[in-house]
């Protein structure tokens, strides 16, 4: 079975997010792979591992993305793939990413594609139906269950705070919620391990793609930090007083009303 994995290089969740020329600076900022992501790995690999097969990790980036491949490769993924968008890879939206995606993936043997609900630099939840829609494939969003059986699959989906159930078959995209499984972390074996993995990299030409087939359907035209939440008031007095005195808050200051 041929399993895909898409991965992303994200900002650590730790990291305190500096904006300076109407962009996001990334000078001595730590990354990590997309935490959706880490689901979508564990459960590639615990599919391959029960039905056998081989796990691929892919991602769209430049020669920094090497390192989280290396990481997904350490956690038992057995091979990875990054396509180098070089310098660009930061203008590039979700049509880009995914026409660049299915360019690759249109020319292997797909079964079964995992990919991460968001991610949490965009939030998008995009890449994922895109892709599958691109490769004329069915997919499943948002999983926190998955059993395969032969080429059929039931999926549990979570749906706003309840789930359905989902029954669909092989060749499969599907994204990864949190509470599908637990990740599991690189070991030392696996570290050692993934530096002799074999990770192809691909460029733009190597797909018989040119920058007009990617160019952007989206424009970025700020990016600003969300203001400082002000701190609370508290109204004291009667409870008629304090009725009118959130009302004319609410229409003064609030502009709500």
């Amino acid at each position: 079975m041929n399993i895909y994995v898409l991965v992303k290089r994200t900002f650590d969740t730790e990291e305190k997010i500096v904006i300076s020329g109407g962009a996001i600076q990334e000078d001595g900022a730590e990354f990590i792979i997309n935490p959706y992501d880490e689901y979508a790995i564990e459960e590639a690999i615990k599919v391959r591992d029960s039905e056998g097969g081989t796990v691929t990790v892919i991602t769209v980036g430049n020669d920094e993305s090497e390192k989280q491949l290396r990481t997904a490769l350490a956690m038992g993924a057995d091979q990875a793939v990054l396509i180098n968008a070089e310098e660009d890879v930061e203008d590039l939206d979700q049509f880009s990413v995914a026409t660049i995606l299915a360019a690759h993936l249109k020319e292997q043997d797909v079964d079964l594609i995992f990919a991460g609900n968001v991610a949490i630099d965009g939030g998008s939840g995009q890449i994922g139906p895109r892709l599958a829609e691109l490769l004329d494939i069915n997919y499943v969003t948002t999983i926190t269950g998955f059993e395969l059986n032969g080429r059929d699959v039931k999926i549990v989906r979570d749906v706003e705070g309840d789930s359905e159930e989902i029954t669909t078959s092989l060749p499969l995209l599907v994204t990864a919620q949190q509470g599908l499984n637990e990740p599991r972390y690189p070991s030392l074996p696996g570290i050692m391990k993934a530096k002799k993995k074999p990770l192809e990299e691909l460029e733009l030409d190597d797909l018989d793609l040119d920058e007009d087939d990617v160019e952007p359907k989206i424009k970025t035209v700020e990016v600003f930090l969300a203001p400082e939440k002000q701190a609370g008031r508290v109204l004291e007095g009667e409870i008629r007083d304090q009725a009118r005195e959130l009302i004319s808050l609410l229409r003064s200051e609030a502009k709500v009303i």
